[in-house]
């Protein structure tokens, strides 16, 4: 049993954490191959999130005999709504700013976010920050690290070790180059991304607080989502009048909408709301530097990008800064040198509770 509870609370969070971020990476770039072919960004959010909301739906009623339903009080539903509009408003800032630049653009800035979210979780008390911890020094550093390392591979090319046209001999004559922008609009979308994942970091705080309140994740989750699409259907409706760009026909744009709505809006948020209760928001918000590590780990793969000495460098650090925020936390529950987290005895495993139900939908 023992084993069992410590891979549930150690192993299965990373795995899970990891292919979220793969999802994620996975999804911005069909959502930005969808837009090259005309689909508008606020007709794409509102319609990912009624489907990842007509499908959250049924599944939260039918298993509410099978887990433990809390009382849902007003102040639950006005927090809730609160949640739903900082994820919508960050959702739509982050969607036009992919569309004036890129998804590696935004993998890059993401970065941000566990500083943020450290920042947002000191200043409200949810993470304890001494000088003589060795918990939290590590998180810190490890923090700094890993944002250091997804700098580091994001401006720093260095000579290419993999490409098609060349050989490794190549190495060495290369000459050391830097990524620059290329217009004003790169710009313009990294003060829209930095507003976004200023957003992203308040929603996982205010996640982790009603949680302690309301450790309910799917309805919870059904709550934000059906503001969110609330929300996002005005925004759409005011922002985009013409008809015509609510029509989508059987291509890339309705593959996106779907995969959005789907593995983004239902099954991403459960999975959020289930990490962030079972291990807070600084340990999730700590592995989003993987994201710029898995886009050039794709592009390299399945688009034949060329792979440079400053990728391999940036992911090594990366790496350690992440092993370093993950010591910090494993050591601070084990010697409980920081605040009391909240009870994890009666969170029932998620993939116990929504896959039978997934299963019926596939």
């Amino acid at each position: 049993m023992t084993r069992r509870w410590s891979f549930y609370m150690d192993f299965l969070p990373v795995v899970v954490i990891i292919g979220n971020e793969c999802i994620d990476m996975s999804l911005l770039t069909l959502y930005k191959a969808a837009t090259l072919q005309g689909m508008n960004n606020h007709v794409f959010i509102a319609y990912a999130y009624a489907v990842g909301t007509f499908v959250l739906l049924p599944i939260t009623l039918f298993t509410t005999r099978s887990r433990v339903v809390s009382p849902i009080s007003f102040s639950i539903i006005c927090k809730s709504m609160l949640l739903g509009a900082i994820g919508c408003s960050s959702q739509i800032l982050g969607y036009v700013a992919i569309n004036y630049s890129s998804p590696t653009l935004a993998s890059a800035i993401a970065n941000l976010v566990p500083a943020f979210t450290f920042i947002l979780a000191v200043t409200f008390r949810m993470e304890k920050l001494s000088a003589k911890s060795r918990s939290s020094n590590a998180k810190v550093i490890g923090s700094i690290i890993s944002i250091a390392g997804a700098f580091v591979l994001t401006f720093y090319k260095g000579p290419s070790i993999i490409n098609a046209d060349t050989h490794l001999t190549s190495l060495f004559h290369q000459p050391i180059a830097f990524i620059k922008s290329v217009d004003s609009s790169w710009a313009f979308a990294g003060i829209l991304l930095t507003l976004d994942y200023f957003l992203v970091s308040l929603w996982y705080i205010l996640q982790v607080h009603i949680l302690k309140e309301f450790p309910d994740e799917l309805t919870l989750v059904l709550l934000y989502s059906i503001t969110a699409t609330i929300i996002s259907i005005v925004v759409a409706l005011l922002s985009v009048p013409n008809a015509s760009a609510w029509k989508i026909g059987l291509n890339l744009s309705l593959i996106s909408i779907v995969s959005s709505g789907i593995f983004g809006k239902l099954i991403g948020n459960m999975v959020v709301a289930w990490l962030v209760h079972l291990k807070g928001a600084v340990y999730v918000t700590s592995f989003i530097p993987l994201q710029i590590v898995i886009s050039v780990a794709l592009g390299a793969i399945f688009l034949g990008d060329t792979l440079h000495v400053g990728s391999i460098i940036g992911a090594t650090i990366i790496s350690i800064g992440l092993y370093a925020v993950m010591w910090g936390k494993v050591t601070e529950e084990d010697v409980g040198d920081t605040m009391e987290l909240p009870s994890t005895e009666n969170i029932e495993p998620l993939l116990q509770v929504v896959e039978p139900k997934l299963m019926k939908i596939k």
